[in-house]
């Protein structure tokens, strides 16, 4: 089974429309997927999908209302399977430790192929915990300063997550990340890679171990919301970030448009892929569903072949977001053409485009400043 724990540092970046149309996608594939709504204490994850209110969940397993096995639910999408997370029950958004590591423990031992989680937003503790299922976690985020930096802090705060639960209390590497905590401006300054490096001499046979888990994480990231294909680029400051400060890999999954077309799936109840399939925003979820069907299944408690496609992935992403946004534009002008577009909407898009049609501008004279200069600098030689 391979578990995908999706999560999200701030809401509204499209976590839950990707879980489910991710489980849906790898259903059609002929796999057998369990999505499983843990954003508890705002459940909504059946609507997506369009399913009922529901009536039992993880609220009612943990609370002793409900076996395991009875909060399984069927969906009307092929091989998938559904478990709601139980919003109306008071108290599901902080759950306590025991049952937080029950559920780890039963959601470990179901039998499916790909076991997806919809994880709340946020660092909470217990989303931290279920992100670190697997090593194969997808981040998603927006192209916004603040969706990028929460992205980045998320990662980060799983990063010392694991960091914490390797060097256990009473270990030499406990007592000094805990001297480092009391400074609080010294840790934000100790980059992981150093911190590991003051660890290493300190407590050697944790740091070791800390080291073999770290780079068995592998999480991957979908930028979403994006509106042109500069946006897609903005994944690179992100990965940048985690490879300097946290001495990580992030793959780059893919990227998806900014699309209406969702909202007026969801007014019907209908994942996106199954309203529109042929959609900008369905395609690209397809793609994601290729590449997940196409990696090798990977977890912390057993070794598996490392290798850094962190550059091609993030290369093949920005490909992609160009050939997705003439396919958008191509969509746009057959809308014109038909009517369909209204005149506020076709007033938004042209402003849209003038908008980067100006940003184009300045890149080229900064460009050009740039090459005159280099020119006048060999001149001068």
């Amino acid at each position: 089974m391979q578990i995908i724990p999706i999560a999200s540092g701030k809401g509204g970046v499209g976590k839950s429309l990707l879980s489910a149309n991710l489980a849906i996608s790898l259903g059609k594939a002929g796999k057998r997927v369990l999505l499983v709504d843990l954003d508890l204490g705002a459940s909504n994850l059946h609507l997506v999908i369009g399913q009922q209110a529901p009536k039992k969940g993880i609220g009612t397993f943990l609370t002793g209302a409900q076996d395991f096995d009875s909060i399984i639910s069927d969906t009307d999408y092929e091989n998938v399977q559904f478990i709601a997370g139980d919003s109306e029950i008071p108290g599901m958004s902080s759950i306590k430790t025991s049952q937080k590591n029950l559920l780890i423990k039963r959601l470990a031992k179901c039998d499916v192929d790909y076991l997806i989680l919809d994880l709340g937003a946020g660092t909470h503790l217990s989303i931290l915990d279920f992100f670190l299922m697997s090593p194969q976690g997808i981040i998603v985020t927006a192209p916004t300063v603040t969706a990028t930096l929460n992205g980045y802090l998320f990662l980060k705060n799983a990063v010392f997550r694991m960091m914490y639960n390797t060097f256990k209390k009473g270990t030499v590497g406990y007592d000094y990340m805990k001297k480092l905590r009391n400074d609080s401006s010294s840790l934000q300054r100790l980059y992981v890679p150093k911190l590991v490096e003051e660890l290493q001499k300190v407590d050697p046979e944790n740091a070791a171990l800390f080291i073999e888990r770290k780079n068995r994480f592998h999480p991957r990231l979908v930028m979403n919301c994006i509106d042109n294909p500069v946006d897609a680029e903005k994944a690179q400051k992100i990965r940048r970030s985690c490879s300097q400060y946290l001495g990580l890999n992030l793959e780059h999954l893919g990227v998806i448009y900014r699309d209406n077309l969702q909202d007026r799936a969801l007014a019907s109840r209908l994942p996106i892929t199954v309203y529109k399939p042929q959609a900008v925003i369905s395609q690209a979820i397809f793609r994601i569903a290729e590449r997940i069907l196409e990696s090798e299944t990977a977890s912390f408690d057993s070794r598996y072949d490392v290798t850094d496609e962190g550059s091609d992935s993030f290369q093949i992403a920005s490909e992609e977001a160009i050939d997705d946004y003439s396919a958008k534009m191509a969509y746009i002008e057959e809308l014109l053409g038909t009517g369909a577009l209204t005149p506020s909407e076709l007033a938004e898009t042209v402003k849209m485009q003038q908008m980067e049609l100006n940003q184009l501008k300045k890149e080229n004279t900064l460009l050009k400043a740039k090459l005159l200069k280099a020119a006048n600098m060999g001149f001068k030689v």
